[in-house]
Order: C-alpha cells, then sequence, then structure tokens
C-alpha cells in the first residue's frame, strides 16, 4: 500500500474533471475512480435493455438512460454511473447541465467479476438512500438470472429472482414487464 497521500477533490472539481473526461469515473469523499469498460455480453445486456424499456415506455412519461447518466445519491455524496436508469414523470437534476440525475424510479446494474460485489454491497446501500428509487435490479452476465430489489411501502426491500430464458422481469414501480429472453437475445452465459 502506498503512503502517498491522495489529492482530495471537491464535488465540483470532480463534476469539473469528469465532464472533461473521455472515460467515466466515480466520485466518493474526495476520490475520483475511474470506472472500467464492459464486456461483449454487457454491452448487448444493457444495449437489449434499453431497447425493450423505451419500446414497452413509449407515450408515457418515463425517460430511459443508458449508462452515460450521471446518478448522484445527495445523501451520501455518490456520483455514479448505473448501467441502466429509468426515471417517470419530471426529472430532477443536480444543475442546468442536465447530466447529472438526482430521482430515478429503477436502476439496474450488470454483474461483471470485478463490480459484483460492490454491486450488492456498497453500491445497494447508497441506493438504498435515494427516496425514488423504487426497484433494483441485478442483471447477470454469466448465467440467465436476474435478481430483483422492491421498495416496500414500509421500509424494507423484497427480492425475488428469474432463472430462466421463460421468466419475466416485472417492474411494477413502472408498469412494465420484460421477458428474460429479450434481456438475454444473443447472449450464451457462460455458466449456463
Amino acid at each position: 500500500m502506498s503512503s502517498e497521500r491522495k489529492t482530495y477533490l471537491t464535488p465540483e472539481e470532480y463534476l469539473a474533471l469528469d465532464r472533461k473526461a473521455e472515460a467515466r469515473s466515480e466520485y466518493l469523499d474526495g476520490d475520483m475512480v475511474a470506472m472500467s469498460g464492459g464486456s461483449r455480453e454487457h454491452h448487448l445486456i444493457v444495449a437489449n435493455a434499453v431497447a425493450e424499456l423505451i419500446s414497452r415506455l413509449k407515450g408515457r412519461p418515463c425517460e430511459v438512460y443508458p449508462s452515460n447518466m450521471r446518478l448522484k445519491v445527495s445523501a451520501t455524496g455518490l456520483y455514479t454511473y448505473p448501467d441502466i436508469t429509468i426515471v417517470c414523470g419530471e426529472p430532477k437534476f443536480e444543475d442546468q447541465k442536465g447530466d447529472t440525475l438526482l430521482n430515478p424510479a429503477v436502476v439496474m446494474e450488470v454483474l461483471s467479476d470485478s463490480t459484483e460485489s460492490y454491486d450488492r454491497g456498497a453500491k445497494f446501500a447508497h441506493y438504498r438512500k435515494v427516496p425514488s428509487i423504487a426497484e433494483y435490479i441485478l442483471i447477470s452476465q454469466r448465467a440467465y438470472n436476474i435478481e430483483q430489489y422492491v421498495r416496500q411501502p414500509d421500509g424494507p426491500w423484497s427480492r425475488s429472482e428469474a432463472r430462466t430464458l421463460k421468466g419475466i422481469l416485472e417492474l411494477p414501480s413502472i408498469q412494465c414487464s420484460i421477458p428474460l429472453s429479450e434481456l438475454y437475445d444473443r447472449i450464451v452465459p457462460s455458466a449456463n
């Protein structure tokens, strides 16, 4: 471990750097961390999900954002880029630039070996502090498996899974459903 002191960045300094950068970075507690790229399967799952969501939500007051929309967790100060973010109703942004969303309804992450424990643990802990998030979806790229966490009215989150291509991802908060066969189109996970 290095004893070298890291430079602390303010949120404003992070945003200025991130807005000019070619690669995206997350930010928390003064640290800016570069995000790695994804696999072919990762990109196809994101593209399939975005296409299906846009099609199913057409004509409704919902917007679907792929991984280039920054999300701020105001309660913790985390700035991050979910793989897919959905907002229904009027989107709220941190500033006039319109590139940092504050009020998503649904957040989806495609799991990878390097991010799975973070997405399940610390990142989900941050997301739980966003009052507008009603559903958190984890999509495996190694198996046909989708985990869904739904915020309950009394506070806790319920968990369910769909594990076959015959399964359907039901998104009650936005009144939408997607067959897993569509999400995994052209994907043969390594664990299957």
